[in-house]
């Protein structure tokens, strides 16, 4: 498979999302259970579990252009630090209006870390190779993520219940990931200049200017399908009836799939399977929310969060490759533009969350999984059209390159010999 070692950042930033994936792998499924143990709805927990992505959606595109400004490197450094206090705060909230300040100042943190961090998972992958590039990352951290998850929930287990403990092992593993930014990770600050688009006799030539709409739709339709289960713990708990133990095998099991099959959908989606990559992430999501709700034993469930979980590995090496083709049209501004992107997905994964909680509220599993597998195969056809879109454009800026690496005009539009003969005869 096709492992970038061309870059040392490469590796720096893939190490960085494991530790920080694995410190907040324990909150994910702490938190949850904890505002339960406070008493708060499912409906209410959903909107806490979204608070922070809601955020994010209102401030992301412009510290994503503060990022742009003042380096990739440099943000995701303030943003680690910043990110580090959010564990140890928890260990001192006692009522629900706190944890919802604090998933707020996650949400900042986060808003200032994500762009910075694409944008230099984008430059150090290469583009020939940068869906590998994001599925090692996104391997780690989501192997991690599963980790961390499925140690806080046997924490739970053997401690009964000690949600200082964990949120304070978090806080301890939050601190190592700004020290491998600030040690290893190395900024290029040189960019690409687009290609202008000229309006010559024939009409424009050259690349069109990329519209970022349609790709911030398709995140959205991404992140909300993803994002019902994000109450995973909870659904798990309350309407399956698993312990935490349980809870914590299943996602070691996650976790074993992911790290077998996340560096496989890179290579696949960088060797010109991306419409196949994305299409394994629909069949995923539809196929495993049938099993929830026709196997809804403990295997059953493992199972379906398995298939679930390999969607995902499928999902994100295609989904940063498509980011990062469309940032790259114009690289002063990458970061700006994959923020832009991303709060698409944000949007959708606040959404995700609170749209399971009503859905639950009014029919029960039946209803909430029945929506998702409707939108899993709406996010499918949208997936194929806009993908199929990008690699036409793909095409033309490539002819435009060619062109100027030939010494002639980028936007110079090739005549057609028919053409030539008609002038010529006029």
């Amino acid at each position: 498979m096709n492992r970038p070692k061309s870059d040392p950042a490469v590796f720096a930033i893939s190490t960085e999302g494991f530790l920080s994936r694995l410190s907040f792998g324990l909150v994910s499924i702490a938190l949850p259970l904890y505002a339960l143990h406070l008493g708060m709805s499912v409906t209410a927990i959903g909107l806490l579990v979204s608070v922070n992505v809601m955020i994010q959606i209102a401030v992301k595109p412009l510290l994503g252009t503060l990022s742009d400004r003042f380096g990739h490197k440099r943000t995701l450094a303030v943003s680690i630090a910043a990110r580090s206090v959010i564990p140890l705060l928890l260990v001192f909230a006692q009522s629900p209006w706190e944890l919802f300040a604090i998933r707020m100042i996650y949400g900042l943190a986060q808003s200032l870390r994500d762009p910075a961090l694409n944008a230099l998972i984008a430059v150090s992958g290469r583009r020939e190779r940068v869906a590998s590039t994001f599925a090692w990352y996104h391997t780690g951290k989501n192997a991690a993520a599963s980790i961390g998850r499925a140690g806080g929930a046997l924490l739970l287990g053997v401690t009964a219940a000690n949600y200082a403990l964990v949120f304070e092992i978090s806080f301890v593993l939050s601190l190592l990931p700004l020290w491998v930014v600030l040690a290893y990770v190395h900024e290029d600050r040189t960019v690409a200049q687009p290609i202008p688009r000229r309006v010559g006799p024939g009409g424009p030539t050259g690349p069109r200017p990329l519209s970022v709409f349609p790709f911030t739709m398709l995140g959205f339709l991404f992140g909300t399908t993803a994002g019902m289960l994000n109450l995973f713990p909870v659904l798990a708990q309350k309407y399956f009836g698993l312990t935490n133990g349980q809870i914590g095998l299943i996602l070691l099991v996650s976790t074993f799939v992911i790290v077998v099959s996340g560096p496989l959908f890179g290579w696949l989606a960088d060797n010109g399977r991306r419409n196949l990559v994305l299409l394994i992430r629909g069949i995923a999501n539809t196929l495993s929310s049938l099993m929830y709700l026709a196997f809804p034993t403990v295997w059953g469930v493992g199972l379906s969060k398995a298939i679930d979980d390999g969607g995902k590995a499928a999902f994100r090496p295609a989904w940063g490759s498509i980011m990062a083709e469309v940032a790259s049209y114009d690289g002063r501004r990458r970061a700006r533009t994959m923020s832009l992107i991303d709060v698409g997905e944000d949007a959708g994964d606040a959404l995700g969350p609170v749209l399971a909680g009503l859905l639950l509220s009014i029919g029960g599993l039946p209803v909430m999984f029945g929506v998702r597998v409707a939108l899993a195969l709406a996010t499918e056809l949208y997936a194929s059209i806009v993908n199929r879109r990008l690699e036409r454009q793909d095409l033309l800026r490539e002819g435009a390159e060619s062109r100027r690496a030939a010494g002639m005009d980028p936007n110079e539009a090739e005549v057609p010999p028919q053409a030539m003969v008609e002038g010529y005869v006029r």
